[in-house]
């Protein structure tokens, strides 16, 4: 049987954090401490939205997004986890791992009135070791404040050494896909999952983009930005305990594909915080790997 938010009030703060079901069976977190205003989908552990005080959204949602019980959604940012993309030699496993669909718990929920801190976290089951043969616990710590930080920890509670992939799919809200710039690559190498995975080096300038862009920039802990002269803003991300960086926007092509997308993609860009493909990461039984994405606007 599916919980509802009556299930969360108790974690309910006066002012600070709500909980309200989706026509779709999902469950809501909204946050509004004195910073800003976020929410969070306790499916997924799924950040959805991120507005500092006086500003405009940090986080860009499609809004033919899928709302629903079982389905990924489309902008924000979405966990991934344990495999990047689809998983290699398993052509009916999900993209992205079955972390951003399973139920999370509730861990803690607390707030000093600026800011407020919500722990999540999922462990390994039955339903996930028929896909992936390993025991785990992940737990999401997001703080919603000035600035957003999010911080992914793995612990490995097999009895093995165990390898996996993850981001932190962040889908940036932008004005237009062809006035911004992207920062923070300069000289780093990728692989371009547009022309094959072809290993290729970024040049020096800021990126421009100007067609389909699917790239693993790998062996990079380098903070990037987004300059966006039509927000007057730029987003920046730091990033620590994660040595791959991915840059993505589906273009049109790709997007009218993507049915929980369409003609959303212009006010978009993904810079997401990863290990993946050669910076994946290999934890010993009883260890812990954190990998936080802290994400702020100047």
């Amino acid at each position: 049987m599916n919980r509802t938010a009556a299930d969360f009030r108790r974690w309910e703060i006066p002012g600070i954090a709500t909980f309200s079901d989706t026509p779709g069976g999902l469950i809501r977190v909204a946050l509004t401490p004195a910073l800003c205003s976020a929410q969070v989908f306790l499916q997924g552990a799924h950040v959805a939205a991120f507005q500092p005080a006086g500003a405009q959204p940090v986080l860009f949602m499609s809004p033919r997004s899928h709302f629903e019980i079982g389905k990924p959604i489309r902008g924000g940012v979405p966990v991934i986890f344990p495999w990047f993309g689809p998983r290699a030699g398993h052509p009916d496993a999900p993209a992205h791992g079955f972390a951003r669909t399973m139920p999370w718990e509730i861990e803690s929920l607390t707030s000093d009135g600026k800011s407020a801190t919500l722990v999540l976290v999922v462990e390994s089951n039955e339903a996930t070791r028929a896909q992936w043969p390993h025991d785990f616990t992940l737990r999401h710590r997001i703080t919603a404040g000035a600035e957003l930080s999010m911080t992914l920890e793995i612990t490995n509670r097999s009895d093995a050494p165990f390898s996996f992939e993850e981001a932190l799919h962040s889908y940036f809200a932008i004005s237009d896909i062809n006035a911004v710039t992207a920062t923070g690559f300069e000289g780093a190498e990728y692989l371009d999952k547009t022309d094959g995975e072809r290993r290729k080096t970024q040049d020096r300038a800021p990126i421009r983009i100007t067609a389909e862009t699917d790239r693993v920039y790998l062996n990079t802990r380098a903070t990037c930005a987004i300059a966006d002269p039509g927000m007057s803003r730029t987003i920046v991300i730091e990033k620590s305990g994660s040595d791959a960086t991915v840059l993505w926007n589906p273009w049109i092509s790709k997007a009218a594909r993507l049915t929980d997308l369409g003609d959303g993609w212009p006010g978009m860009l993904c810079i997401e915080t990863a290990n993946a493909a050669e910076n994946a990461v290999t934890l010993a039984p009883g260890a812990t790997h954190a990998m936080n994405a802290t994400v702020r606007l100047r």
